[in-house]
């Protein structure tokens, strides 16, 4: 059984209504790869580094299907988007 994979964001909206838009386009490659939110929003504290309005974890099957989610033509075409309207400190990484 393989571990399973992760993406781990730190989203500074700029742009609320424009982030609606990405989050519209990203349903495609997140039904496609299997994507179950850990972490949506909802309440958070940043204790140290770069502070963010949002946290999102997001579970993959895998690590390689995470990796996959993130290179695909739909997820690419929705991170356009998202670029236009947040900043992001963005990760994947295998799980225990």
């Amino acid at each position: 059984m393989s571990k399973k994979g992760y993406w781990m964001a730190m989203v500074d909206v700029t742009n609320a209504e424009g982030y609606q838009d990405y989050v519209a386009a990203n349903k495609a490659a997140f039904a496609k790869y299997g994507a179950t939110f850990v972490v949506r929003g909802g309440q958070g504290q940043i204790f140290e580094g770069p502070q963010a309005n949002r946290l999102v974890v997001i579970e993959f099957d895998s690590y390689q299907t995470a990796l996959d989610c993130f290179h695909s033509p739909e997820y690419q075409a929705a991170l356009k988007i998202r670029e236009k309207h947040s900043k992001v400190h963005f990760a994947v990484v295998e799980g225990v």
